[in-house]
């Protein structure tokens, strides 16, 4: 257990597995923020969000006994959070984004934030309007650089399907980023 950040994800799965549980919080380090990232944009509620990756590491720690270490631990919490956040949403019957509070401090470039953020808002305003169907893999793909494989594993779907929903997804996403530029 010398260092155990250059161990392999597997590798630290197999340590928590047989030598110590504290170690869990390597993966939780790892994933969380990546996790986070893919779960706000699959529900887009950062607090929804939350739990569902709070979710996802409590479900990954007691099912961490079933994971095979010959498959990549990345796709297996992926698809677990996949599942969580997709949960999430058939509970929840009306979406309502939740406004944050603006908090600015005297050092910040608040004109550049300010044009990032509105970017940032115009992009997820845009996969809100797209069907999750196709927002997760374009999610998948773009924000979080999984290959076409990793996603097929997390989603359970063929590659070629995955390509399909991938180009669809760009298309109907340039149509709705398209039409709501003029509508404004």
């Amino acid at each position: 257990m010398n260092n155990i950040s250059q161990q392999s994800d597997e590798q630290v799965v197999e340590l928590v597995r047989t030598k110590d549980q504290e170690i869990f919080s390597e993966i939780i380090n790892r994933y969380q923020i990546k996790l986070l990232r893919y779960a706000t944009y699959l529900t887009q509620d950062d607090y929804l969000a939350a739990d569902v990756v709070q979710e996802t590491f409590i479900k990954a720690f007691i099912n961490l006994q079933s994971f095979n270490v010959k498959k990549r631990f990345s796709s297996w919490i992926y698809r677990i959070a996949h599942n969580q956040a997709i949960n999430a949403l058939k509970k929840q019957k009306k979406h309502s984004p939740i406004i944050d509070n603006l908090d600015i401090s005297s050092d910040q470039d608040i004109e550049g934030d300010l044009l990032q953020s509105e970017l940032r808002d115009q992009v997820q305003n845009c996969l809100e309007y797209l069907p999750i169907l196709y927002r997760e893999p374009l999610t998948l793909f773009y924000l979080e650089k999984k290959s076409y494989k990793e996603i097929s594993d997390i989603l359970r779907i063929p590659t070629k399907t995955v390509a399909t929903r991938i180009s669809r997804a760009k298309k109907q996403i340039r149509v709705i980023c398209q039409n709501q530029l003029k509508n404004k």
